[in-house]
């Protein structure tokens, strides 16, 4: 199925499932006095092809602080994570069950491969803004009512193309891509913008990986193409199975670039000699980096909550914190519209974990976070290369 079939499906289903589902009039109230609780809701990828657990387990323990600490007022806030399983259709239950028969005030921390996709349009009419953990589908970039905390895989692919092209000088780039919903497209404008940008077009071009592919004829094309440094946007377990075939292949000089979800200290301790040199783009600060005092919250936090360290959980927990801090400055009661006004009227916010402000307010669509750094595997441990944040120079839009 092509990027664009796709998303005409997920519409589709969010379409047929929205004229059956109840109306703005049909909600209860959504709102607290002192006493009863804050409902915030998510709508994740927990189970299916593809899991996003990290995001909404990082904004759990947030929410879970700040109950302990006496709640905001007085009241504690009550965090409904749904399951979309990795389905259209119950991708749209789960949000009209959180939204229209939960009465959540606000969505944060959620992480999905389609969530966005089905339900942008309902977030909208219902008047609920998405605080989103980890943006994936293209759709978490272009909705008013959404606004991702990570830099997204997009943007992320376009500063690993400028990185891999401008900073280590390499004229023979490769890509190879693992397409997983609607995104194609999407990966298509961020090569477009890398190409507007540096002039130079890649070696090869290939979308055809399957989460469940052998790596060994894509690396092997690789080698036989001369690429000098090759990008691949596989997942943990796909990342590893990836590195593992390079080794056994003997395949050298060439510098193999990953996106943000390998970059997890599993991965460091699977790979161990065999992931030597590998890059990989942290959407926030590196969360392997123990001297950073940017990350002693969330280290400290996550910790004793077990939730694994992963830039996953650096999303859910910006998520979280975002919105908590949003709530205090909420006077009276809290209700859905008195969040979405204060979302819609959000001034930039600043936080030592990414390298550009978040930013809501009153836009058609929203990707704030601009910024990555880059960190390698070095003697079987993730090494930041570059301190500064990488500011990718063009746009996607």
């Amino acid at each position: 199925m092509t990027g664009s079939r796709a998303l005409v499906v997920l519409s589709l289903a969010a379409l047929l499932l929205a004229a059956t589902g109840c109306g703005l009039a049909d909600e209860p109230a959504a709102s607290q006095g002192p006493g009863d609780t804050i409902k915030v809701g998510a709508v994740s990828s927990l189970s299916g092809p593809v899991t996003f657990p990290d995001s909404s387990a990082a904004a759990k323990a947030v929410f879970d602080r700040v109950n302990e600490q006496g709640g905001l007022g007085g009241r504690r806030i009550e965090y409904l994570v749904a399951d979309d399983k990795g389905d259209p259709a119950a991708a749209a239950q789960a949000a009209r069950d959180v939204v229209t028969n939960q009465g959540a005030v606000a969505l944060a921390g959620s992480a999905s491969l389609l969530d966005c996709a089905v339900n942008a349009p309902f977030y909208a009419q219902a008047g609920i803004v998405s605080i989103q953990g980890t943006g994936v589908d293209p759709t978490c970039f272009e909705s008013p009512a959404i606004s991702p905390v990570n830099t997204g895989p997009y943007l992320n692919m376009a500063i690993n193309l400028y990185y891999a092209s401008e900073v280590l000088e390499h004229d023979k780039v490769c890509l190879f891509l693992a397409i997983l919903g609607n995104t194609s497209d999407a990966y298509g404008g961020a090569v477009r913008s890398w190409t507007a940008l540096t002039g130079k077009r890649l070696t090869l071009d290939d979308r055809t990986v399957k989460p469940d592919s052998d790596p060994t004829p894509f690396v092997l094309r690789a080698r036989n193409a001369g690429c000098q440094a090759v990008l691949y946007n596989g997942t943990e377990p796909m990342a590893i199975a990836w590195m593992k075939v390079v080794k056994q292949q003997k395949v050298t000089g060439v510098d193999w670039l990953m996106t943000t979800a390998p970059y997890t200290e599993a991965v460091a301790r699977a790979l161990g000699a065999d992931g030597e040199g590998t890059y990989a783009n942290a959407e926030f600060e590196p969360f392997t980096d123990a001297g950073s005092a940017a990350l002693k919250d969330w280290r400290e936090l996550m910790t004793a909550r077990k939730v694994p360290l992963t830039s996953f959980g650096q999303g859910g927990y910006l998520a979280a914190t975002y919105l908590v801090e949003t709530l205090r400055g909420i006077q009276g009661p809290i209700t859905r519209e008195a969040v979405t006004r204060a979302f819609k009227t959000l001034k930039p916010v600043r936080h030592p974990l990414v390298g550009t402000p978040y930013e809501f307010g009153p836009a058609a669509k929203h990707r704030s976070n601009r910024a990555g750094k880059i960190v390698q595997l070095r003697g079987g441990r993730w090494e930041v290369v570059t301190p500064e944040w990488v500011r990718y120079p063009g746009t996607l839009d």
